[in-house]
């Protein structure tokens, strides 16, 4: 049985104690993860069952199973002459699945067919099979703005493996080799932690902390960007209900708002938003965007907001934007240079500092 593993340092929790993802909670079947208050997700490995629906809502593959990959899948199935996806077949669950996955492969495959047969009966269906149709309407809705042509269908087609795979104890012993040690010891590491029913804490590591400051884009979106520069353009870029797509946005900067506090940009995993050397701008690129939401959560006065569209030429042509542009000025205080959105001639500390000493003196503005 897969079991799931976590990196911290791609985990957006990680990122900022301020943090609300909790989507693999939320899509667990078997409650086997477990966010709460804690700054990363805690696991519970012996009621996990590999289904990998938590790896495909996870916006930044933070989440991962041990032997099953979305992206080796994508290759391996455009090989495939079939077109059926099924769990019993080639995924453990079609929720494994992203809806940037399922797109990807419908506009190189033309057609793909969902084998819904054994939903019914599944004993994760309750938050998995509404997860499969949720992707499945959002995917279509996107593909139809595109103009492709793809075709997603919904069938109960039941598929059984009739290959039979006989083996004894002799084919045992002459499979093990230094090649499948590994494997093994692999395996029996995952078995002890299936043997453990309680949850597993996650802390980051000295090697996860020097990743959290690289830029890193997920590979789904990779593969989404070959794909889509595969197909050919739509005779209008549609502008779709922002709230139809859940993988990428558009945003607003309330420039009244905006502090300069520079906190968005730093946090984002990858580099969707930026500024240049003077920290004098904010530039957003939407193609980027995983809509993690993580810029919005440090964002104190609300200054960021998503956009209540998208346009579809961001997939085609994409394109930076800027969101805001500030003044850049030297501190009366102590000379350093800052950016600001207003006529301030402190930096943002200096400021501080002068609002507490304010406060300590019992000054106040009426004096």
């Amino acid at each position: 049985m897969s079991l799931i593993q976590l990196d911290a340092s791609k985990c957006v929790r990680s990122l900022s104690k301020d943090s609300e993802c909790n989507k693999c909670e939320i899509i667990c079947p078997t409650a086997a993860i477990v966010v709460g208050n804690n700054p990363l997700p805690r696991i519970n490995y012996s009621t996990c069952v590999g289904c990998g629906a938590c790896d495909a809502v996870c916006p930044n593959e933070a989440l991962s199973l041990d032997d099953f990959s979305s992206t080796n899948f994508f290759f391996d199935f455009l090989e495939d002459a079939e077109n059926l996806i099924s769990c019993r077949k080639n995924v453990p669950c079609i929720a494994a699945l992203s809806v940037e996955n399922i797109i990807s492969i419908s506009v190189m495959k033309k057609e793909v067919v969902f084998d819904m047969g054994y939903c019914s009966t599944c004993e994760i269906a309750h938050t998995c099979h509404p997860q499969i149709l949720k992707n499945y309407e959002e995917a279509s809705y996107i593909l139809e703005a595109m103009e492709n042509k793809a075709v997603l269908k919904l069938e109960n087609v039941c598929y059984e493996n009739k290959e039979e795979v006989k083996s004894d104890r002799r084919d045992f012993l002459r499979s093990i080799s230094l090649k499948t040690v590994a494997k093994t010891k692999h395996a029996f590491e995952n078995e002890v932690k299936k043997a453990s029913d309680e949850l597993v804490e996650h802390t980051l590591q000295k090697a996860d902390i020097a990743l959290l400051k690289q830029k890193r884009i997920p590979d789904k979106r990779k593969i989404f960007f070959t794909a889509i520069k595969r197909v050919e353009k739509p005779s209008q870029f549609h502008i779709i209900d922002a709230t139809e797509i859940n993988f990428t946005s558009q945003k607003v900067m309330d420039e009244e708002l905006c502090t300069a506090c520079q906190m968005c940009y730093r946090v984002c995993p990858t580099g969707a938003l930026t500024s240049d050397m003077r920290n004098s701008k904010i530039d957003f690129d939407p193609f980027l965007c995983i809509k993690c939401h993580i810029c919005h959560d440090v964002c104190e006065p609300d200054a960021l907001t998503l956009s209540p569209s998208y346009n579809i030429k961001e997939f085609f042509e994409p394109a930076v934007q800027n969101l805001i542009t500030f003044n850049v000025r030297r501190c009366d205080e102590c000379n350093s240079v800052f950016s600001t959105n207003s006529d301030d001639k402190l930096c943002y500390r200096c400021k501080i500092e002068d609002e507490e000493a304010r406060a300590l003196w019992g000054i106040t503005d009426d004096m």
